[in-house]
């Protein structure tokens, strides 16, 4: 019998869990295909594997799939997002200096708070000609988008107040340890082996800045998607397994094992443990406290493909790029999110499906039940730090009012 094989990008994060380990405890294998694991240490080279046929599928940043549908940086190639591989799952992180400047206490810092007291500091080194630089893992990565929504938010004007330039996840703790940056904004290990490595302290969780904001995506070639229908339909559902998996707290060590092993992670599983189960060490040495949804999975339909999160992501290319707004770039933004494509494949799976593929972003602020066409939809505060609500019919509308 003739196995369909997929080859998958990935960056070492443990937000690329789904997909090793639909590989690694056969969840794929049940479906019929196969996965091939190849890991890069760049976003740039997890896209160009893809584009250039190396890889049939990427764990990739969401922001970075639009872009290159749009033809960003780069000539168009039309791409599909069929599945999202998490929620949250950032942080933002601070160097020990920086975190001593703004008075870092060893917890979660409210974000006004916060930008109230680092706008003080980025004012100052503006001032001297030692402008503040954030790392950040790509242009065009929710990283990036939700960084600068936190500081225009807060007062500090991001390209004119502070700098911020790209550093490649693996590296961002050696990074802060130089100096090259005075903070990160990167997924998970990263800013936990900053703060175990003594060079850094968390400061926020992204889920602070967006809760439920979409972050890790799984990514094809839209010629992918038009010729192996049936093969992607497998491997979401072995993906839809995996999700289920990973939420399991009694597997919560064994997948923190497999992660951390040297082809996949290469870092500690104690660490990797951490983040799978919302637990947060906010500076070295101190004891872990628990931040719930720190990194969302599974529950809510949280890897469903929202058309309004990626209009949010193409709002803030906009805001950032200094565009002008496009209704038919907006619509080839959505329409690169593909809810109907997660809706046949998992038709027959029991899994929870929205029956609306948009909806106002920012809205909820607690538990609200949803229309679903197969099982019960809750879903929990999307709500952004600020207040704001996103409506993707009226995107100038909405940058209109932001600062």
């Amino acid at each position: 019998m003739t196995i369909d094989k997929f080859r998958i990008g990935f960056l070492p994060l443990v937000d690329a869990a789904l997909p090793i380990l639909a590989h690694e405890q056969g969840f794929a294998s049940r479906e019929g295909i196969a996965i091939d694991l190849v890991r890069d240490v760049t976003w740039a080279a997890v896209r160009d594997r893809l584009l250039y046929g190396q890889t049939d599928a990427a764990h990739m940043i969401a922001p970075l799939a639009i872009a290159t549908t749009l033809g960003r940086g780069r000539p168009a190639v039309p791409l599909a997002v069929p599945f999202v591989l998490g929620l949250n799952g950032n942080a933002v992180t601070f160097s020990t200096p920086l975190a001593a400047d703004v008075g870092l206490d060893g917890q979660l810092s409210d974000p006004v708070a916060l930008g109230a007291r680092l706008k003080a500091v980025a004012l100052d080194r503006a001032a001297q000609s030692r402008p503040l630089r954030f790392g950040v893992v790509h242009r065009y990565s929710s990283h990036n988008y939700m960084l600068r929504y936190w500081l225009a938010g807060v007062g500090v004007r991001p390209d004119t107040d502070v700098e911020i330039v790209v550093t490649s996840p693996p590296f961002a703790a050696a990074a802060l340890a130089a100096g090259d940056v005075d903070g990160i904004c990167v997924g998970e290990p990263w800013n936990s082996i900053a703060v175990d490595q003594g060079v850094g302290r968390i400061a926020l969780a992204t889920a602070q800045i967006w809760r439920r904001g979409v972050e890790k995506v799984l990514a094809l070639r839209q010629s992918t998607l038009d010729e192996r229908g049936d093969a992607l339909a497998a491997l979401l559902r072995a993906l839809h397994v995996a999700a289920a998996h990973f939420v399991d707290p009694a597997t919560a060590a064994d997948s923190a094992a497999i992660l951390a092993r040297a082809d996949y992670l290469d870092a500690p599983a104690e660490t990797i443990l951490r983040a799978i189960t919302d637990h947060i060490r906010f500076s070295q040495g101190q004891a872990p406290l628990h931040y719930p949804d720190f990194m969302f999975q599974y529950r809510e339909a949280a890897n469903f493909p929202w058309r309004s999160q990626a209009a949010w992501l193409y709002s803030q290319m906009l805001r950032w790029d200094a565009l002008p707004f496009s209704a038919a770039d907006a619509a080839a933004a959505e329409s690169t999110f593909r809810p109907d494509i997660y809706r046949a494949a998992l038709a027959e799976s029991g899994a929870t499906l929205p029956g609306a593929s948009s909806k106002l972003e920012g809205a909820i602020r607690g538990p609200l039940a949803a229309g679903s066409v197969q099982g019960r939809l809750m879903l929990g505060s999307d709500r952004f730090f600020d207040e704001r609500q996103f409506d993707p019919d009226d995107i100038p509308g909405y940058l209109a009012h932001l600062p």
